[in-house]
């Protein structure tokens, strides 16, 4: 019983740190950056990333963490 629970959270910790990751602002523009102005480099809400940075390592430490504890067979 205990195991399917962890189970199910693992799986719902994984599908929610690929969203979290999804919805991080890209750092760079890559080699299409060169030909633009630049106007849009201070756009972002600073807090709402550091924010958004806490719930990608919090997920990112819980699916490791039940990944480990589900794969030791430390539960039952």
């Amino acid at each position: 019983m205990i195991k399917s629970v962890l189970s199910w959270i693992w799986m719902l910790s994984g599908v929610l740190l690929i969203l979290s990751v999804l919805l991080h602002s890209p750092k760079g523009d890559g080699m299409g950056g060169l030909a633009s102005s630049g106007g849009s480099m201070f756009t972002s809400a600073r807090s709402a990333e550091d924010t958004l940075n806490r719930i990608t390592w919090t997920l990112l430490v819980a699916f490791l963490g039940l990944a480990v504890v589900l794969s030791a067979g430390w539960v039952s």
